[in-house]
């Protein structure tokens, strides 16, 4: 048997045996691998035990391989590119433009309003094999879904994201009040008393949402007593929508609210309670830290949404 347990083989003596066998020449082996033919001829000697077989024998001028010699060939320049592929996946490069990759977000519906449709044009642009797929934050640990690869990044503000999560921080946010355009307590509104008066829509915070959202809602519901409160609910996109066909007041993220307030005709005002910013980031699993596509996706979206408030 060969003395497997004694010598081990490693890919570059597969490789120098490899050329020795194809050129059936020490001294043109030895060129093409840039080294001497006495340290040729050590290694096809350690071969030569390994194997318990000559594998290349003389034949006038020429070393010809033996049966066995010739017969490993084929299987070792098969092992020699399965290598080479893997060394090659390892350091690949993502390509947008021929990748078919589709790219996975846990968000809220904040952040479908105010990441999917930049993120999306800007994947249609760059290649238009990419997908894009959205989703939803609910009650299973978002971090699991980070690392087992059912989702890429996690997009939002969320409060009680795992620390060992790696994340980016986007920006910090603050918050806008919006009323319909016609409201007709609108001048008020942004004092305390007013705002006091007013009816509102209070978005609620929730374990599987909008998390960071807790200590907002608490100053909002501190100030405004419970017969004030129009409706409670856990969307801070069907708040604005509610606001916009009603005289209640819906305070929302300041990005958001700018972001759709001139297509639901609302009307902005700073609200006259302290809030809290909250801070908008990215996160997702060390696993794909190193992954070339990935690395892409992370810096197209910080690209365009860092800083962005």
């Amino acid at each position: 048997m060969p003395h497997s347990n004694e010598i081990g083989l490693k890919l570059r003596d597969l490789r120098v045996l490899e050329v020795m066998l194809t050129e059936g020449s020490l001294t043109c082996a030895a060129i093409r691998l840039n080294t001497t033919q006495p340290s040729l001829s050590k290694a096809l000697a350690r071969h030569r035990m390994h194997f318990e077989d000559p594998l290349l024998v003389r034949d006038g001028q020429f070393m010809r391989p033996t049966p066995k010699g010739a017969g490993m060939l084929a299987p070792i320049r098969e092992l020699l590119l399965a290598a080479k592929g893997i060394g090659n996946a390892a350091n690949d490069r993502f390509d947008p433009v021929s990748s078919h990759r589709k790219f996975r977000l846990i968000v809220n519906d904040v952040g479908m309003v105010l990441f999917l449709p930049a993120l999306t044009a800007r994947l249609a642009a760059s290649g238009p094999k990419l997908k894009l797929e959205a989703i939803p934050l609910d009650s299973r640990n978002f971090e699991a879904r980070l690392a087992s690869g059912e989702a890429d990044l996690a997009l939002g503000a969320y409060a009680k994201a795992p620390q060992d999560l790696r994340r980016q921080q986007f920006y910090a946010d603050s918050y806008l009040s919006v009323v319909r355009q016609d409201h007709p307590r609108k001048r008020l509104l942004g004092r305390i008393a007013g705002f006091r008066s007013a009816q509102h829509i209070v978005v609620t915070a929730s374990e599987t949402g909008h998390t960071a959202h807790r200590m907002a809602q608490e100053a909002i519901e501190g100030a405004v007593t419970a017969e004030h409160a129009l409706l409670r609910l856990p969307s801070f996109i069907a708040a604005a929508l509610v606001a916009a066909e009603t005289d209640g007041v819906a305070t929302l993220p300041a990005n958001l609210a700018m972001s759709i307030k001139n297509r639901l005709q609302l009307a902005t005002f700073q609200p006259p309670v302290k809030m809290l910013p909250i801070s908008v980031a990215q996160y997702w699993h060390a696993r794909y830290h190193q992954d070339p596509g990935h690395r892409w996706l992370r810096q197209t979206c910080f690209g365009l949404f860092g800083g962005s408030a």
